[in-house]
């Protein structure tokens, strides 16, 4: 083909000898890239590890892999089977990864497609033959042709030895194992069938348990029936606890945290969420619990608690820069282990130019029961947010409860926690200085419960709060998969001294959806305040705009407005969907879509008029999170809209922050 140079091409200047030489020790690769030729790929054996040679400059005489192509493969395993070989195309930016062509990977490549191909029910696939072509001289284009062959695919799925489990857990067994007749057999649905079988009769009280899944040849064809052959064994129960490796923690507060006790059903669930209770105490560096060795199957298996303390004292300093809190510095002294029982003590500071103040805090991770928390914070903190300027000083006190599930068979973890949390705390504040010293804004200061002369309001705010948490995601700086519940109910009580009475009612739901390598996350909020504008004070009025709602507006910059100054509300809705995609190592990009509305009423139809803007970003990953810089573009503006006084007049906002937005 005219413009494409083989590699045996590039042999011709060569002197002689060392023509002899180089024919000699790959005379298979020069007849596979001469133009016209294809070689037949040679009997292979089971694949060996190997890497495909990745540089960041091109070594001499070393030609780059331009392109890999599939003929003859289904294009519903074309991504994965790409994603097993290691010869994988260059990248085309500058900066990006170089792969340079190998024969011996190129061998071994060969042997994972067949490999991959008898994994996932093909018995027969193999690569026919190869094409490696160079269409420039420093690149190189290979192409496999691929026969497949006919699938061996699954007749029938029975059950031998599960006759222990209750009828509604066999039901549910064979629906997580997901294999229905016809489709093609795998190793991996095999292996996790094996799998889900085996830890469902050890939850069941079986630890025990041996599974085997069976196959056997069904009538013509490939068709096999597969058969998930059980041996359940003794049942058993927990039997002494030996606790090493504690120094300065109790030995009861080791014991008090363990999911299980003598004479319990044994079930591995149970030693895993005991190890993840005592971790999070965050007193031990390691933690291990110790099953000796099930081969005799005892009917009481004692275990071991190893661990290793780490330090109590911990300080923490932190000093960044965020669009909305410009320069910010702050730190932390933590004692967990104060006063011992693994009770924590902090003291936190922190100053920027939206808040700053100190905050001391005593949590114990033990009350009554070790199904209960109960936490005490104290703090002096001033908020200058754009609506108004908050001093808060008082204290919050709160008892929760967690309910941690694991699921039986796929082995998932969700969260479930229950908080109740009694507010007094004495607030004072004030409108910003431009509504505070408008003559038109007087009557509307008044009737937000406000002294017009001053501008805002104190008072004593005595409230109770509910909060009920349901989380699957797992990842609070990055979650990529799962889903997050919340509901928010508070009352404020004047009977106890407090100066506001009012009640409100939110709720929050977000979900993160894996599409390959890329996250589909969204985010619904709605929320509304039962009381007249008067019993309300005015920190507690929802506002919205800013880096983690409408990102087309600044901090604060959406809600109802008097005389063209934000005055928060009553009622909102928030919602957020945006697609974060890699793009390179620790950088990847989002696009995104946000709307949502602020109403003068609670639960107003009004809500669904939404203001809306669309954007993008991208995030740079780091171990305290990623950090995010978003563009956010105003598809509806806000008609009268003031900032800093003046008619609002560009309509697009930039976000530099640490933390995905949700």
């Amino acid at each position: 083909m005219a413009g494409r140079r083989s590699l045996c091409d590039r042999l011709v200047p060569m002197p002689f000898p060392r023509l002899v030489r180089v024919i000699a020790a790959g005379a298979v690769l020069c007849f596979t890239t001469m133009p016209g030729w294809a070689q037949t790929a040679p009997p292979v054996a089971s694949p060996a590890p190997a890497q495909a040679t990745d540089d960041t400059s091109r070594p001499p005489g070393r030609v780059r892999v331009k392109r890999v192509a599939f003929t003859g493969v289904n294009p519903s395993v074309l991504s994965d089977l790409r994603k097993t070989i290691s010869i994988r195309p260059s990248s085309r930016w500058p900066w990006g990864n170089k792969v340079y062509f190998s024969r011996s990977v190129l061998a071994d490549d060969l042997r994972r497609i067949e490999a991959f191909y008898k994994a996932n029910g093909y018995p027969d696939g193999r690569v026919d033959t190869y094409d490696v072509e160079m269409p420039e001289p420093d690149e190189v284009a290979i192409a496999f042709h691929v026969v497949e062959g006919e699938p061996v695919r699954i007749a029938a799925v029975e059950t031998f030895g599960l006759e222990v489990l209750s009828e509604p857990s066999r039901t549910r067994l064979l629906s997580e194992i997901a294999i229905t007749p016809g489709q093609v057999r795998t190793r991996a649905a095999t292996d996790r069938a094996r799998e889900v079988a085996r830890t469902a009769l050890q939850e069941e009280g079986y630890p025990y348990a041996r599974v085997a899944v069976l196959e056997a040849a069904a009538g013509e064809g490939r068709a096999v029936t597969l058969t998930i052959a059980a041996e359940p064994g003794r049942t058993a129960v927990f039997g002494p606890v030996t606790i090493t490796g504690e120094q300065t923690v109790g030995e009861n507060v080791i014991r008090r945290q363990l999911a299980f006790g003598p004479g319990d059903p044994f079930k591995l669930s149970r030693v895993l969420e005991s190890q993840r209770r005592l971790y999070g105490l965050e007193l031990f560096d390691f933690v291990n619990l110790d099953v000796p060795s099930l081969r005799q199957q005892p009917a009481e298996v004692p275990t071991t608690v190893q661990v290793t303390e780490g330090k109590h004292h911990r300080v923490r300093t932190f000093i960044g820069y965020g669009s909305e809190e410009q320069a910010r510095i702050g730190g932390s002294l933590t004692n967990v282990n104060f006063l011992g029982g693994g009770r924590t003590g902090s003291l936190e500071g922190k100053w920027s130019s939206l808040d700053r103040g100190i905050k001391a805090r005593l949590a114990t991770p033990y009350f009554f029961s070790s199904s209960y928390k109960a936490d005490v914070q104290i703090q002096q903190w001033d908020s200058n947010e754009p609506a108004y300027h908050l001093l808060t000083r008082g204290g919050r006190g709160s008892i929760s409860r967690e309910l941690v599930r694991h699921d039986t068979y796929g082995r998932r973890k969700s969260a479930t926690r229950a908080t109740v949390t009694f507010v007094d705390e004495y607030e004072e504040y004030t409108v910003t200085d431009a509504a505070r010293n408008d003559p038109t804004f007087r009557d509307d200061l008044i009737a937000l419960g406000m002294d017009p002369d001053t501008g805002g309001d104190k008072g004593t705010l005595v409230a109770l709060a509910l909060d009920i948490t349901h989380d699957t995601a797992g990842n609070p700086l990055d979650a990529r998969r799962g889903y997050l519940a919340s509901l928010h109910l508070e009352q404020a009580v004047p009977s106890l001294g407090g100066a506001w009475q009012y009640f409100e009612a939110s709720v929050d739901g977000r979900a993160y959806v894996p599409m390959g390598r890329a996250v589909l996350a969204s985010k619904v909020r709605i929320g509304g305040i039962e009381a007249t504008d008067a019993d309300v004070p005015f920190f507690k009025r929802y506002f919205l705009g800013g880096s983690t709602t409408l990102r087309g507006w600044g901090r604060f910059e959406v809600s109802p407005l008097r005389e063209g100054y934000v005055i928060g509300g009553l009622g909102f809705l928030d919602m957020s969907a945006e697609l974060r995609v890699p793009i390179h190592g620790p950088l990847s990009g989002v696009a995104f879509l946000d709307a949502g509305q602020v109403t003068e009423d609670s639960w107003s139809r009004d809500l669904f008029d939404v203001q809306s803007d669309a954007g993008l970003g991208v995030r740079y990953a780091t171990p305290i999170g990623p950090i995010r810089f978003d563009f956010g573009y105003q598809l509806k503006q806000i008609p009268g809209l003031l900032i800093d006084g003046e008619p609002e007049k560009r309509h697009w906002r930039i976000h530099l922050s640490v933390g995905q937005a949700f």
